[in-house]
Formats: C-alpha cells, structure tokens, sequence
C-alpha cells in the first residue's frame, strides 16, 4: 500500500509537538533517537526527521509529500509549497528588538540602522511595505549578541517569552509577523496519497476542533430552562435530562474555550448549579 511520507523536525519544541498531534490522532510511530525515518504502525504514513530548515525544500521536491514547519520559516525560504492547514501550536512571534537604551519609538526609526536576523526574506519584505532604508546583516544564529559588539543597531529573530531579549539587554519594539505551526504539501500530490492526506485531515480536525471546546454538565431548576438555553446554543441545542429530584434537570453541551468564561457567568446568573467541566478529546462535527 502506497504511503504518505511526513517531514518534521529531528528535535526539538516542533518535533515534540508534531509527534504529539500524530499520536493524538491514534497514529502510533516509534521515534528512535538518531532515526531519520520512522513507518506508522497503523496508517500509511512514513516520518521523515529532518532539520526544520531543510523541510519546504524538501516538500517542493516531492522527497516529502507533507511536513510541518513554522510559519516563519515557510515564508523565509519561500519554496513553491501549498500551505494546507494551520496547526495552532509552536507559536512564537518573529520581531525587532534594540538595546534598551536606543531611542525606538515607530518602525520608521530604523532608518539607516543595520539590523542583524537570520530572516533576511522576511525583515526584507517589511522594510519595504514600511519604506524602511536599512541595511541587514544576515546571519545564521545567535543574533541577540549582534548590537553588544558593534555588528548591529538592532536585531529581528524569533519570540516566545522574551527572556533570551531580557538576558541580553534587549527591548522587543515591533512584531513583523506572528508565527505557529503549518502543515505544508507538495503541489503534485498523487490521487492515492490526496485521499491519504484528507484521512490525516479529518483526524487533525477533529483533535483540533476537540482542543478549542469543552463539555459542560449542569443542573438546573426547570423554571431556569429556557433563560439558561438561551446562554447554551450548542452544537445544535442542549441535551436536557430530568434529575431524580422534582423540578430539576441535567443539562448537557458543549461551549468554546474562547466563551468559556462569559458563558459560565451567565450561566450562574440564570440558576446553574454544580456545572462539571469536561475536556474533550475528539470532536467531530
């Protein structure tokens, strides 16, 4: 049977999550430390373990059919890819940052500047949207060091915390792009491996769908019904179940994690008691 073959990353936050994402979506593969290559045992599916940097390169030749990289890193190589679905993890931001002591108050300051980055493409591309004249200084890692030994005025590298910024006595000033993790494609994927993929999707779907909603249970007096109802559309309508005790019920449903809070509010005001939360950990709709 034909298989689908997967670039991720070696090592590293992106290749844990990857990996994560496959085996939440009931896809078992043994990653053996050092392995560049692993077979799922029960789909048709084969991991390729690659450098991050290498994986668009390697999906527009066609050596991967799919892979997951960062958003960043996809628009920085600029390889002829199909960029198939958001992941929602790996986020970061890619920014500007300068010593705390420069004087950097809009983008247009960093007229003349030379600004140190491994994302040439990209710092390149905003400088010209923002009619920015600046000079890059490209370089392949540890940028943050760049304006501590004269190399550079300011710097444009990836951000999660903010702390590598901090210990180095710098000042993040302007994102220029929020970054997470792509699941990309090749443009000429066979008719076979197409109907492989869109199995792959239906289960991330369904994992990612599950992670942004929860189960709720609730009990409520009848008089309450139709006021806590209205707070509670759900999929289509709640499930309401009468309780041993006269004159109450179960009510059951499901609710987005970004209303989560407002709901369970208003749910308080209008009469729900012991509401039990539940996370979901497959959902299809």
């Amino acid at each position: 049977m034909e298989k689908v073959k997967i670039a991720v990353q070696k090592s590293g936050r992106l290749y844990e999550d990857s990996i994560q994402l496959l085996s939440k979506c009931g896809i078992k593969v043994k990653a053996t430390p050092g392995k560049l290559k692993a077979e799922a045992s029960n789909f048709p599916i084969e991991v390729l373990f690659l450098r991050d940097d290498d994986i668009p390169q390697y999906v527009e030749d066609g050596v991967a059919d799919i892979g997951i990289a960062g958003l960043n890193l996809i628009l920085e190589k600029n390889k002829s890819v199909e960029n198939i679905l958001a992941l929602g993890f790996s986020k970061c931001r890619l920014s500007i940052a300068t010593p705390k002591d420069v004087i950097m108050n809009i983008p247009k300051d960093l007229d003349g500047k030379r600004i140190a980055t491994s994302y040439r493409n990209i710092v390149q591309k905003y400088l010209d949207e923002q009619n920015i004249n600046a000079e890059i200084h490209e370089l392949s890692g540890s940028v943050e060091i760049a304006p501590s030994i004269g190399l550079a005025d300011a710097i444009c590298d990836l951000v999660s915390t903010g702390s590598t910024l901090l210990t180095n006595g710098l000042i993040e000033r302007f994102t220029i792009l929020n970054s997470e993790a792509y699941l990309i494609g090749n443009r000429n994927i066979s008719f076979d491996k197409q109907k492989i993929i869109e199995r792959l999707l239906f289960r991330i779907n369904a994992v990612q769908t599950a992670e942004n909603n929860k189960y709720i249970l609730m009990n409520a007096p009848n008089d309450k019904l139709d006021a806590i109802i209205e707070v509670l559309p759900g999929i289509k309508s709640p499930t309401v179940l009468p309780l041993a005790i006269e004159g109450w019920s179960s009510l059951h449903s499901v609710i987005n994690e970004n209303d989560f809070w407002n709901i369970i509010e208003r749910l308080k005001e209008n009469g729900a008691e012991g509401i039990l939360v539940v996370p979901i950990e497959k959902m299809i709709v």
